[in-house]
């Protein structure tokens, strides 16, 4: 359930070994051919600003980051392919070590050498595939941009992180590696190469893969403790469509839903809606994302993007706070326009801006079911930067990013002075408390949702599935997807669903 990120590719691989499978969208089941050419651009704000193709976003999803601000959108992709279709196509690898924390947490089989196999099985990477730990002729072209096709606030990055000490390294997914790099992106020919092109396209035509789109799945259906089906609603109208086993690759926001919808959730909160408790479990607690704050670049016409499909970001640098409990646990980002943070950035030709994301966050927040209605969207609330350690990482982030924003390469392209257009900012570096204040009250996320659904030792409190995906105390019913993670890793989270669901489909009969 759920042609998005994971649940294409686990789809399609398991469709290609033989298995009858069902795949429901909730969402348009568009093929390749007939995804509209703005979600096919560099950048994806001529998607996100084309209201005409503005059916493959859910725009009813809100959220809101901290506690002191009010619910906004929180983008997510909605149809065949999913968030795959519509966010920046950034193909990072999370650190290696990250997995070491999944392994201690009692994930089995999800340790650095258990998921190394599947990034390489992923790619088709054009300049290092032929390098051990990447892979040649995968499903996901990675491409990095050449330095010519670079933009502006690219090139004042590499140079002000340069001139400051960081050290210049030319493929940030090689192990251990930090430092200035180009991104990896998962496009071909400078069009964007989604799960649906990659993975599902190939296999459309094989008898046993059925791919029905507009089907909002309502629950789980059980008999005892086993899933047996899944209530559809399609054309006004709910069926069940039964199965030997039931996987829910919604996201981490619809597959919790689903699930409370289901009776699978902390049980005070079910009953208070009136839903029979089948297993009380921490559905929807324990929200991670990756907190970013903005410093606003206003740049000269000359320095602007010239086309609306100049490619929006080419370059970040990834490094470690001093003060962090983890390596790697901030990333700078160039953004030659400001449409990162979906939210919260400027969209116009003329506004670029110096991101710095939090990467190892600690603070977690809760996604709660309102209603028993499937159309009615679940609340979020991130609590991003409610842990002190989180805090503490982020204003050295930023006290580096306005640093680096005084250097020669950035002031050249400016129309006005950086302290004028971020003046909240400035005022705000006086103290550690004023710096805190303006973070609670302005930082935005990365729409990187993970861990509503977290895998870990059965007999931890916070687990809802076992290392094979299994929800706990169910049979035939598996959560295959981002909300699994046990925390938010560190990079952008597409890459490593994609390597999530390359294993559980070998995994399937585990």
């Amino acid at each position: 359930m759920g042609a998005g990120t994971a649940g294409s590719v686990l789809a399609a691989r398991a469709a290609a070994r033989g298995r009858r499978v069902l795949l429901l969208e909730a969402g348009p089941d568009r093929r390749s051919a007939e995804l509209p050419e703005a979600w096919r651009s560099p950048n994806p704000m001529v998607g996100l600003s084309d209201r005409t193709v503005s059916d493959m976003l859910w725009w009813d999803v809100t959220s809101s980051r901290t506690d002191g601000q009010p619910p906004r959108l929180y983008a997510r992709g909605r149809g065949v392919g999913g968030s795959s279709v519509v966010n920046g196509q950034i193909a990072i690898r999370p650190p290696m070590e990250d997995f070491e924390d999944w392994s201690r947490l009692g994930c089995e089989g999800w340790a650095p050498h258990d998921v190394l196999p599947y990034f390489v099985r992923l790619e088709d990477d054009e300049e290092f595939g032929d390098l051990p730990y990447h892979g040649r002729g995968g499903p996901t072209p990675i491409h990095r941009a050449p330095e010519r096709a670079w933009g502006a606030v690219d090139r004042a990055l590499v140079e002000s992180a340069l001139a400051a000490g960081f050290p210049w390294e030319a493929d940030v997914n090689a192990p251990g590696a930090f430092g200035v790099s180009p991104y990896p992106i998962n496009s071909r020919g400078g069009r964007r190469v989604s799960v649906s092109d990659g993975y599902l396209e190939p296999v459309r035509d094989v008898e046993n893969l059925t791919v029905r789109g507009d089907a909002l799945v309502d629950k789980v259906v059980f008999e005892g403790r086993r899933a047996v089906g899944v209530r559809v609603v399609a054309d006004g109208r709910a069926v069940v469509e039964h199965a030997d086993e039931i996987v829910l690759s919604a996201g981490a926001v619809h597959s919790p839903a689903v699930l409370m919808r289901s009776g699978v959730g902390p049980a005070r909160r079910l009953r208070a809606l009136g839903i029979e408790v089948r297993q009380d479990l921490p559905v929807g607690l324990g929200m991670q994302d990756h907190p970013i704050a903005l410093l606003s670049l206003p740049l000269l016409s000359a320095h602007a993007i010239s086309s609306p499909h100049d490619r929006h970001t080419n370059i970040c640098v990834r490094w470690s706070s001093d003060g962090g409990t983890h390596t790697n646990d901030l990333l700078l980002i160039a953004l030659n326009q400001d449409v990162w943070a979906m939210a919260a950035g400027d969209p116009g030709t003329r506004a670029g801006a110096f991101g710095v994301i939090l990467n190892k966050a600690h603070s977690r927040g809760d996604l709660t079911l309102v209603s028993t209605d499937p159309t009615v969207q679940p609340r979020i609330d991130e609590r991003m930067l409610s842990d002190e350690r989180d805090l503490s990482v982020l204003r050295e982030g930023v006290r580096t990013v306005v640093e680096l924003g005084g250097h020669d390469d950035v002031s050249r392209l400016l129309s006005h002075p950086l302290r004028e257009t971020n003046q909240p900012l400035f005022e705000a570096l006086s103290s550690d408390r004023a710096l805190d204040d303006y973070l609670l009250s302005t930082v935005a996320d990365a729409q990187h949702g993970t861990s509503t659904c977290r895998m870990g030792a059965p007999d931890a409190a916070d687990t809802v599935v076992d290392s094979s995906c299994r929800v706990l105390g169910t049979e035939g019913l598996r959560v295959v997807d981002a909300s699994v993670f046990p925390s938010v890793p560190r990079a952008n989270t597409n890459l490593a669903t994609m390597m999530m669901a390359e294993r559980m489909s070998d995994r399937l009969d585990d």
